[in-house]
């Protein structure tokens, strides 16, 4: 919606504490969820798409072939954040390190992508404009660049492409301006109060800064 720019009014759900009226909104129980004339639209490839078809100008190339592959590309999205994740929602170091050996196989298909879309110029996967593509990998290339600022696993370095990728999102204030200004404190508190490993690391951080 940012991207296209459509008015819209966001209303926040705690997640620890879902009202009932969004319960009965939302199947699963999960955001977004995007209102349009009383109608309640859930799943994010599923709102994206409904939103490039009626707002223009389409984020989806206009080659049917293209479409198709980009479609498939966002369909993979659950896999690679699942790579990404894996390493910082873990309980112990040791937890993390097998996340870590066991990411790469998910992070070379996309790198492999990436590399076949060179000619495109990028630095997206379309080329300059950002596409849906973009828009579904995006908060998890954000959420995995929060917690590698506390891990440094190093895991993206033998995937440039990737690399490069993630540093144009997380650089460009359509993507980052998507989240509230306090993001980054609320996603790192919610990783201390699910016990990760990850979160003793943060308050490793703040006890050196005092």
């Amino acid at each position: 919606m940012r991207a296209k720019n459509v008015e819209f009014k966001v209303t926040y759900i705690n997640l620890q504490d879902k009202p009932g009226w969004f319960l009965e909104i939302s199947p699963h129980g999960k955001v977004p969820v995007l209102v349009v004339d009383d109608v309640p639209l859930f799943e994010s490839n599923a709102i994206a798409e409904y939103l490039d078809e009626v707002v223009p100008p389409r984020c989806h190339p206009q080659d049917p072939i293209e479409r198709a592959q980009n479609r498939a590309w966002t369909d993979f999205v659950g896999d690679f954040a699942k790579a990404l994740s894996s390493t910082y929602y873990t309980k112990s170091r040791a937890e993390t390190d097998a996340a870590i050996e066991a990411s790469p196989k998910a992070i070379a298909k996309l790198e492999a992508a990436l590399a076949i879309r060179q000619d495109n110029g990028g630095p997206y996967f379309n080329g300059p404009n950002l596409s849906l593509v973009d828009a579904a990998y995006a908060p998890f290339l954000q959420r995995f660049a929060l917690a590698e600022s506390k891990l440094g696993t190093g895991l993206l370095k033998d995937f440039p492409l990737v690399q490069a990728w993630s540093d144009a999102l997380l650089a460009n204030e359509t993507v980052t301006g998507a989240v509230v200004d306090s993001f980054a404190e609320k996603f790192f508190a919610s990783l201390k109060r699910r016990e990760f490993y990850v979160g003793t690391l943060f308050e490793t951080t703040a006890a050196a800064a005092e």
